[in-house]
């Protein structure tokens, strides 16, 4: 129970690895809040939760309405008198237009940019007021590991992970006088519906050769690193960037040509 009684909100909640922070968190003890779109999914999610002996609530967000990133966290506090622990999970890029830098336009670029960016900015702001008052509090931004290793599309996304990043050690250097953690963990490949839908199985098993665990990530693993960063066990941890990524990006560019010269043939 290392999150006992601690107020969680966690963002884009109703699937993948949003809804497995949800789980992660409240299996751990929490009070967590489902931010989402579509109340009455959330509320279904909630109350089967609920009937395992979870606390889970919802309240409304609406990436398309700024506002909601305020109004959010006011809902919580209202209903809690306190939050602890803010999960930014919200994010993506519309793969057909996000592309690579000579066939992006500058309209998606901005405003994959603007939308992936202000949801941090605009929650965890509006977070850290509350957190200030209470003298402490955790912030954590999902990122992508594609903010630190460069890919051949997706500008827009790779970009806006990479500034979510440095926002990331911003707000912790900045708000570490009122006792307020920022991290951020950068996902690799992971098992969600999302990835099962939109990459062929020929993308995957290249992408698969280049990851020294040789297998995607699972949901649950990137929220073991969010439930860390969200307890007191990492209260002198501020101000870093968790890659779960399975080494991706960690070898030689030449990864998985000399182990497959070594080991596989």
């Amino acid at each position: 129970m290392r999150l006992k009684d601690k107020v969680v909100l966690v963002t884009a909640s109703t699937r993948g690895i949003g809804l497995a922070c949800v789980k992660a968190c409240a299996k751990e003890g929490a009070v967590v809040y489902m931010a989402a779109r579509n109340l009455q999914q959330a509320q279904a999610i909630a109350d089967s939760l609920n009937s395992e002996g979870c606390k889970v609530k919802c309240v409304f967000n609406d990436a398309t309405k700024p506002e909601t990133f305020y109004s959010m966290v006011e809902d919580v506090v209202k209903q809690e008198s306190r939050i602890d622990v803010l999960v930014n999970n919200f994010g993506g890029s519309n793969p057909a237009k996000d592309m690579d830098f000579a066939n992006t336009d500058c309209s998606v670029f901005l405003d994959t940019i603007n939308l992936n960016l202000r949801s941090v900015f605009m929650a965890s702001q509006a977070a850290a007021k509350y957190m200030a008052v209470q003298k402490g509090g955790s912030i954590i931004n999902i990122s992508s590991v594609s903010s630190i290793v460069a890919d051949i599309s997706q500008v827009a996304y790779g970009t806006s992970k990479a500034a979510i990043n440095h926002l990331t050690k911003l707000i912790a250097v900045q708000e570490a006088k009122h006792n307020i953690r920022c991290n951020a963990v950068l996902p690799g490949m992971t098992a969600t519906d999302a990835m099962e839908n939109f990459l062929s199985q020929e993308f995957r098993s290249l992408f698969l050769r280049n990851i020294p665990l040789n297998r995607m990530g699972l949901p649950d693993e990137i929220a073991a690193a969010v439930v860390y960063l969200a307890s007191d066990e990492a209260s002198y941890t501020t101000g870093q960037l968790l890659a779960v990524s399975g080494g991706f990006g960690v070898a030689t560019p030449l990864y998985s040509e000399l182990f497959d010269k070594k080991f596989r043939r």
